[in-house]
């Protein structure tokens, strides 16, 4: 997407900042010389111009002047950002994909409208609203248009059916379809329990209590929360989780800027989880509210941090709503972990090098060796219980380093996947598999313990890709082949079952989750960790 910024918006902007009486002359005369300048191109440029695209340019590079953060998003934009963290839209419910250019269910979301009307796993829409959807080139966006609308509303879909002859119409009653944040949950053993949040939502809270209530037993004895890829959301929600894992009152995190007073923000009671022992996994796609729990659980010696450098966002953004519905989300503080530290990684050098940062990281080696991380002393925090040295600056550094695990990653296991082979492929194998996989696997722990991807289906794989313009690579097929059956069996178990079992696959043997479990499993070398 072109990226558009805008100078009429400047002022619009001006106007939605809070007021400081100490620079209100000057932003006057500064908004009044911008407007100025709007009007003389509009009155007197030589050509045609639109305004609107000008204001938008001019918000676009003011904002890149400030920092990485602080963004605009047009009007077509603010709900599709909002959507994710409000934790609801409105639409029909189903998860699909586009296979031969036909819409593939690939499940109707539980309890939702589709599921309600008869939409099964592996129907076909072929029309929407008696409009002709299939073979016709549509995109994600396009159907997402077409069935997403306002609750209460009515859709009618046409769909073909394996063993039905005829097509089979349904009207939906569109209705608010919730959008997750948990990823999975589920028991890595009789003692631990596994839960992975891909961000922190409105709905995050109640469904880490649902997960963690369904899941407890007398022999819980400890908590591995996995933040790896999870790039924030609301603040007070990871407040609200901290919540849980403290024993006792105590500033968790606090923010503040130059226009922005402190505020502290603390646990309110002694949390029902404060008795486990706790790994917080993370690495470089880790942020904001993600390094909000880390940073406070690692300041209080609370839990042990395991992965990698997280991502370093230290800024607090505020949104403002502009006249025509389109909004800013603006950098007005920064904020610290309990000892002080603002984590937030420099942005100096601008935009383009900031992004280019986690590039750099690799480069050096960073992700193969803690040895290649390097922090100023000046940068040297103490935690409050242990005293044990901790670094503001750049990210969290994790309490044990885990590398990056690139065994098996070869060229062809990462063509299979980028150029969406292993999706397409997937969909196709279930959809042709699905009454079969279902008869001989009565449950997923049926599924998981005894199904075996055997060389049958990685041939399968083979002569797709190759089909799809892929060249087998004998060599680097049998060097990733534990990976790509690992893929494969996961994949199937997302689209017969859901996400969860998806991770309960692919992270049996995860290098991370395997030395989170290795030091939760023993109780003196975690504690001795917690006071060195």
């Amino acid at each position: 997407m072109k990226r558009k910024v805008v100078l009429t918006g400047c002022l619009l902007l001006g106007l939605l900042l809070i007021p400081v009486l100490g620079h209100a002359q000057l932003f006057s005369e500064q908004a009044f010389k911008l407007n100025r300048v709007l009007n003389l191109i509009s009155n007197y440029y030589v050509d045609t111009v639109s305004e609107g695209e000008l204001v938008e340019t001019a918000i676009v590079r003011m904002l890149e002047e400030l920092d990485p953060h602080s963004v605009y998003v047009p009007l077509d934009e603010v709900r599709e950002m909002n959507d994710p963290l409000v934790g609801n839209f409105e639409g029909i419910g189903i998860q699909f994909n586009i296979l031969y250019d036909t819409i593939l269910i690939i499940s109707p979301i539980s309890g939702g409208p589709s599921e309600k009307v008869g939409i099964r796993a592996g129907d076909r829409i072929v029309k929407i609203e008696d409009e002709n959807v299939a073979g016709v080139g549509i995109t994600t966006k396009q159907v997402q248009d077409r069935l997403m609308g306002e609750k209460g509303t009515r859709v009618k879909v046409t769909v073909l059916r394996r063993g039905v002859s005829n097509p089979l119409d349904f009207v939906i009653t569109r209705d608010k379809i919730p959008i997750y944040s948990l990823d999975a949950a589920y028991l890595l053993n009789n003692e631990t329990v596994y839960i992975k949040l891909n961000r922190f939502s409105i709905t995050t809270e109640e469904e880490f209590s649902n997960a963690y209530n369904r899941l407890k037993s007398t022999e819980i004895k400890n908590l591995v929360l996995d933040l790896r890829g999870n790039g924030g959301g609301y603040l007070e929600v990871a407040v609200s989780l901290l919540d849980k894992i403290f024993a006792s009152k105590r500033i968790v995190v606090y923010m503040e800027g130059i226009k922005s007073p402190r505020r502290d923000y603390y646990t309110s009671s002694e949390g029902e989880l404060s008795g486990l022992n706790l790994a917080i996994l993370i690495d470089e796609g880790s942020a904001s509210a993600s390094e909000i729990m880390a940073g406070a659980v690692q300041d209080y010696d609370r839990g042990i941090i395991i992965g990698r450098r997280s991502f370093g966002k230290g800024l607090v953004q505020r949104p403002f709503t502009l006249p025509d519905g389109s909004m800013i989300r603006l950098t007005v503080a920064r904020y610290f972990t309990p000892t002080g530290r603002s984590i937030q990684k420099p942005y100096e050098n601008g935009s383009e090098s900031y992004i280019r940062e986690l590039n750099e990281r690799y480069s050096k080696g960073e992700y193969f060796s803690a040895d290649k991380i390097t922090f100023p002393d000046s940068l040297m925090f103490n935690t409050l219980v242990s005293g044990r040295v901790v670094y503001g600056g750049g990210g969290i550094m994790p309490d044990i380093f885990v590398p990056a695990d690139t065994s098996g990653y070869t060229g062809y296991y990462r063509d299979l996947i980028q150029k969406g082979i292993f999706n397409r492929f997937i969909l196709d194998y279930v959809d042709s598999h699905r009454e079969e996989l279902t008869r001989r696997f009565a449950s997923f722990t049926d599924f998981r313990q005894n199904y075996t991807v055997d060389d049958a289906v990685i041939g399968m794989l083979v002569s797709y890709a190759e089909r799809d313009g892929l060249a087998s690579e004998p060599g680097q097929l049998q060097e990733s082949r534990y990976e790509i059956a690992t893929l494969i069996k996961a994949l199937i178990a997302r689209d017969i079952w859901d996400t969860s079992e998806y991770f309960e696959i692919v992270n049996e043997k995860d290098p991370v989750i395997m030395r989170a479990v290795e030091m939760l499993g023993n109780q003196k070398v975690y504690s001795e960790l917690l006071l060195r």
